[in-house]
């Protein structure tokens, strides 16, 4: 029974010791944005209303406890998504001149506009490289879907992040 309690308190120590350590160092788990409290109401406008990082960007905003609405007020902040786009450029070919490899670019462009402020605008760039294969174009083509996809999961949690460091 003794043994049993001196592992319980040595298990219990190393937690607290753990917990206490990650703490000092700042770490919290991701997807925890703390957004000012002018942004804790907001207006979510895209031109690309059913896109994929507009569907992200306002799952994001509801996980973290976010209201948003679903009609534009005057008197409540607008996240506005103007663009989203990918390009690619070579950075490799094949002996027979076909591509090997390109880095892939997604480009996100978006502004916060608050009554009696000026507009914020912001955008940002994500970078991938894809290697080519034409021998396994169907592998390949599921591997560029996914990259897409992780490269717009990485904007819009880097949307929610740049508004929760933003100075109002």
């Amino acid at each position: 029974m003794n043994k049993k309690n001196t592992l319980r308190r040595f298990i219990l120590s190393i937690m607290l010791i753990t917990t206490t350590l990650l703490s000092a160092c700042g770490f919290q788990l991701r997807g925890n944005y703390l957004l000012p409290q002018e942004l804790q109401t907001l207006y979510l406008s895209s031109s690309d209303t059913h896109g994929e990082l507009t569907r992200l960007v306002k799952q994001n905003l509801l996980v973290n406890n976010i209201e948003v609405l679903k009609q534009q007020r005057n008197d409540i902040p607008e996240l506005r998504i103007l663009n989203d786009s990918l390009d690619r450029r070579t950075l490799s070919l094949f002996e027979n001149g076909q591509v090997a490899e390109y880095e892939l670019t997604y480009t996100v462009r978006y502004q916060i506009r608050m009554q009696g402020k000026e507009r914020q605008d912001f955008n940002f760039e994500i970078y991938r490289n894809y290697q080519d294969n034409p021998d396994q174009a169907l592998a390949k083509s599921r591997e560029l879907t996914l990259l897409r996809k992780e490269m717009r999961i990485e904007a819009a949690d880097r949307i929610l992040r740049n508004m929760a460091s933003i100075t109002l």
